[in-house]
């Protein structure tokens, strides 16, 4: 791990940390509307999949697997999308939603749809410690 990594200031302000994986840091987007998990690799000027080692490329697949297993644990959605997009964020990150029939964007993307809903303190202290439960269960 680099030493002098550092969060992108836009994810430190729209999520809260779930906690750490070997290579990535787990983050809650916060935003009630969708169950939304968000992968940062820890790794310097990292913004594209191609600026990680292979070793850290198949790390990245494995926890964002597992991340998919949990985002259907916490809140069994209709369907789970995974994106890495970087046109707002460069810092390399991977989006991790939970998608439902019935959610306010179905079946577009959730980019650009209303307004972010902050998770009420109670829902959010509930969400990010069942989220470490399942992923320190895996």
């Amino acid at each position: 791990m680099s030493d002098d990594f550092s969060l992108d200031p836009r994810l430190i302000a729209d999520t809260h940390a779930i906690g750490d994986l070997a290579l990535c840091s787990v983050l809650l987007m916060d935003d009630a509307r969708f169950p939304w998990l968000i992968l940062v690799p820890r790794r310097r000027d990292a913004s594209e999949l191609t600026d990680l080692n292979d070793a850290d490329a198949v790390a990245l697949t494995e926890e964002i697997r597992l991340t998919v297993r949990v985002i259907q644990s916490l809140a069994r959605p209709d369907k789970v999308n995974v994106a890495a997009l970087g046109n707002v964020v460069a810092q390399l990150h991977v989006h991790v939603i939970a998608r439902f029939r019935s959610d306010p964007a179905w079946p577009d993307p959730v980019w650009g749809r209303g307004e972010r809903t902050p998770y009420p303190p109670h829902a959010r202290a509930q969400i990010l410690e069942r989220a470490a439960q399942l992923f320190a269960a895996a």
